[in-house]
């Protein structure tokens, strides 16, 4: 049994639901039963314990397909003899913070993310954090061969309703960070609305913003429902983010916030409708950070833009460093860095997974907008907003992303093939520049009268895909930039330029 098809960066997910064709579920009782009975004993090793000696919690979000996979990780932890804290529907950030304040030595979340209703997925944690991606590729190859015991039949649990413990933190987080004259409601005057997608995120407006005094009303998608009936719970979904910008109009609200599914990743919307995510996140995340942190080292993946760098570098003070796709690579780097003395307060991708330093470098969408809101009630009392903050934050005028197939079998070593095809023609060409600050792809820089810009052509950590990100800071310069790479890419082997040549207009025209 090969179970490698189920790694997803540092998750497994899988289809769990499939009433058409049922020989199609891949994330299957066994398999799930299989996959915690390698984690045990990984985590027995890590942490220095018998398995019996382990303490591990299991959460969920709000899949349909949650409670059957749950009762397959809790029979199995049964099986192994761990101590089990079973805290039901949870948020991804509070099943990590079980390890800190609870005691337990691992947890395990029951999520897929933003995927389609009908996926699932596990996602691990230990006392230091996530798993690696090489980690969770150790444990899936033993669990192809591992043997089950058979199933107990007595299954003891300890129930915890977590959530309002790390409501409580979050809360008193607002409260030490407002200092309102009112302690203990600092939200009082001011109304936020909340989209949760119909994800775990509903919480947030109940059990945090509400009891600080805040008016929610107006807020939507709240319920926990596994179909997600409304919209995809994705910060980076047009849908979404325009559902959350209409309910922060029509309640006349000083901030909308949003989460995906299992609230790792969180977006806002300002009073006037303006989105708060993707490059203008990143900012107002570094500048909240940098307060605290001067000069500090903000990473970030590497589609940021340039206005961005400038941003953080000339008006923040700080360093931007752009490195891979994925944000635990972002994290890993920003923790590498810091483990050498570096000063790195924040490593955040454009997607929305943002993690601070000093919250145990977790991607923790609720702890992210509780910092905004803090960050916004201190401007309020300054007679600013959130887009003072961002005045001197200078955006593209355009920018894309285009993917472009790969049609070899070995999709990755075409992929390199490709991108040093491109590196080497981009170098023998003439005003253009290769950026030399690359950590993943190639980036290449156009002059003024080109455009303004850049593009990053990049592999796909996991899909046969070259995505290619492209701005520029003149209208009409994202074409001639994606003109331009046509030209480099012309009779390359193995990639399909049709959805490049359509973005173009044109087949085959450089700059």
């Amino acid at each position: 049994m090969n179970l490698l098809h189920l790694k997803s960066g540092t998750d497994v997910r899988g289809t769990a639901i499939n009433e058409a064709a049922p020989e199609q579920i891949d994330l299957t009782d066994e398999v799930v039963r299989r996959v915690i009975a390698a984690f045990v004993p990984f985590l027995a090793k890590k942490s220095g314990k018998r398995a019996e000696e382990l303490k591990i919690s299991v959460g969920h979000d709000s899949r349909v397909s949650a409670e059957r996979i749950r009762r397959a990780v809790i029979t199995e932890l049964a099986a192994q003899s761990v101590h089990i804290l079973d805290c039901g529907l949870c948020s991804t950030p509070a099943m990590f913070m079980t390890t800190q304040t609870e005691g337990c030595d691992g947890a395990v979340q029951i999520t897929a993310s933003h995927h389609p209703w009908d996926r699932n997925g596990l996602k691990f944690f230990t006392r230091t954090g996530g798993i690696s991606g090489a980690q969770l590729t150790e444990i899936l190859s033993a669990a192809a061969t591992v043997e089950l015991c058979a199933a107990p039949t007595e299954i003891k649990a300890e129930k915890l309703d977590y959530l309002p413990i790390y409501c409580a933190h979050l809360q008193n987080l607002i409260k030490e960070g407002v200092q309102s004259t009112d302690y203990d409601h600092p939200l009082a005057g001011m109304k936020i609305v909340v989209d949760a997608g119909n994800g775990v995120g509903g919480f947030y407006a109940d059990r945090v913003l509400a009891p600080l005094g805040a008016d929610t009303a107006g807020s939507c998608c709240l319920d926990p429902d596994g179909r997600f009936p409304n919209h995809i719970p994705n910060p980076e979904n047009a849908e979404a983010m325009e559902s959350v910008r209409q309910a922060t109009l029509r309640a006349h609200a000083d901030l909308g916030v949003i989460f995906d599914t299992d609230v790792d990743r969180g977006a806002a919307v300002t009073a006037n409708g303006e989105a708060l995510n993707r490059n203008r996140l990143v900012a107002v995340a570094a500048a909240i950070a940098l307060e605290e942190s001067p000069g500090g080292t903000i990473v970030t993946d590497s589609v940021t833009s340039a206005g961005l760098t400038k941003f953080i570098n000339e008006t923040l003070g700080g360093k931007h460093l752009r490195f891979k796709r994925g944000y635990k690579n972002v994290i890993d780097e920003a923790e590498r860095r810091t483990k050498t003395g570096e000063n790195v307060p924040l490593a955040i991708e454009t997607s929305g997974h943002a993690a601070f330093c000093e919250n145990y470098f977790l991607d923790d969408g609720a702890y992210l907008v509780t910092r905004i809101i803090i960050k916004l009630c201190r401007l309020k009392r300054e007679g600013k907003t959130l887009g003072t903050l961002l005045a001197a934050l200078e955006e593209p005028a355009e920018e894309a992303e285009v993917r472009l197939p790969i049609t070899e079998a070995d999709f990755r070593a075409c992929g390199e093939r490709v991108l040093a095809l491109a590196e080497e023609r981009a170098r023998a060409s003439a005003g253009v520049t290769v950026a030399d600050d690359s950590y993943e792809g190639v980036k290449v820089i156009f002059p003024e009268d080109a455009g303004d810009g850049f593009f990053i052509l990049r592999l796909s950590v996991h899909d046969p895909l070259l995505p290619v990100n492209l701005e520029s800071a003149k209208a009409g310069g994202v074409r001639r930039i994606a003109q331009a790479l046509l030209h480099l890419l012309s009779g390359a082997e193995g990639i399909d330029l049709l959805p490049l040549q359509q973005f173009c207009g044109e087949i085959g025209k450089g700059y």
